[in-house]
C-alpha cells in the first residue's frame, strides 16, 4: 500500500485507527472454543465488525507463534481473510524482528512476501544493514521503533548522549534521525508510544512527513487527543492502535458488538480530531 493510499482511506473513513489482533486464546469468549479453529473465528468477526471504523490491523506475532503451527496456520488464514476481502486497509506485522542482513532478508520475505503483510516493525539496534532488507520491498513499509510506551524505554531510549557537547540528543532522537536517511517517507514509519505525546512535537522536528504508529492509546492509558494535538501533521501522518480496548471490549457471544461500539467511538473522536487538526 503507498502512502497516498493510505491517506486517501484515512480521509474516507476518516479514522486513523489501527485495531490490534492481538489475540490471547485464554482470553476469547469461551463459545469459540468449539469453532476448528477458534482464534480465525475470532480474528474474523472482530474484522467484520470493526472494517468500517479502522483504517489497519496490527497483528502481534508472540500471540500466535506462542500456539505453535495451529497459530501460524490462524495467522494465515487472518491476513489472507484481510487481504482478499478489505483491500483498502492496511497490515501490520507486530514482529519486531531485526538481525544481520541475511537473517533479516528471510524476516522481509517471510512476512511481507508470503504472509503478504503491508509493513512489519523492527528492532533498530543492529544498524543499518540490519533494516536495509525490509526497505527493497516495492509498497512495502518498515516500522521502526523509536520511542515505546513501555516502563524500560527510560533504560536506553531516553538516555543523553553526547551530554558534554552543544548537540546533545536522546538515543531515541538519534535512532530517529540516522534511520531517516536508510528510507522515505514513503516507506518508513515509527514507533512513538502514547504515553510520551508530548515528546511527539520533539519528534516532529526530526521527521515531519513520516507515519507514526502510536500504541499506548486506551489500556495503557495515553490520550488519544495530546497525541493528535502534538503528533498530525499535513497528511494526518498517525495510526494510533488500540487492541485490548476493543477486541476484549465483550467476553459474551455479542463480543464483535462491543467491539464495534468502540470502534466506533474512537472513530468519532478521530473524526473531530481531524476536522481541527487537517
Amino acid at each position: 500500500m503507498t502512502k497516498q493510499e493510505l491517506f486517501e482511506n484515512i480521509k474516507h473513513k476518516q479514522s486513523f485507527l489501527c485495531v490490534g489482533l492481538d489475540t490471547d486464546i485464554s482470553k476469547i469468549p469461551v463459545h469459540l472454543l468449539n469453532e476448528e479453529d477458534p482464534i480465525f473465528e475470532f480474528n474474523k468477526q472482530i474484522v467484520d465488525a470493526t472494517k468500517e471504523y479502522c483504517v489497519a490491523y496490527k497483528h502481534n506475532m508472540a500471540l500466535y507463534e506462542t500456539q505453535g503451527a495451529k497459530g501460524w496456520t490462524s495467522l494465515e488464514k487472518t491476513i489472507k481473510y484481510i487481504n482478499e476481502n478489505y483491500k483498502d486497509v492496511f497490515t501490520i506485522a507486530d514482529a519486531k524482528r531485526g538481525d544481520i542482513g541475511n537473517t533479516s532478508s528471510m524476516y522481509a520475505k517471510a512476512f511481507l512476501e508470503n504472509l503478504n503483510f503491508d509493513s512489519i516493525t523492527v528492532a533498530p539496534y543492529m544498524g543499518e544493514d540490519s533494516v536495509m532488507p525490509f526497505l527493497e520491498f516495492k509498497n512495502k513499509w518498515v516500522i521502526l521503533l523509536a520511542l515505546t510506551s513501555n516502563k524500560g524505554a527510560h533504560d536506553f531510549q531516553t538516555t543523553m548522549i553526547n551530554a558534554e557537547m552543544e548537540d546533545q540528543n536522546y538515543l531515541y532522537q538519534e535512532v530517529i534521525d540516522k534511520s531517516r536517511k536508510w528510507g522515505t517517507s514513503e516507506n518508513m514509519m515509527y514507533v512513538i508510544g502514547a504515553t510520551r505525546a508530548e515528546m511527539l512535537t520533539d519528534v516532529r522536528t526530526i521527521i515531519s512527513d513520516h507515519f507514526l504508529l502510536v500504541p499506548g492509546v486506551g489500556a495503557q492509558g495515553g490520550s488519544l487527543e495530546e497525541v493528535a494535538k502534538f503528533g498530525m501533521n499535513k497528511e494526518c501522518g498517525l495510526l494510533v492502535n488500540s487492541s485490548r480496548g476493543i477486541i476484549y471490549a465483550g467476553v459474551g457471544e455479542d463480543f464483535a458488538d462491543k467491539a464495534r461500539e468502540e470502534a466506533q467511538k474512537l472513530q468519532l473522536e478521530m473524526k473531530q480530531l481531524l476536522e481541527i487538526y487537517l
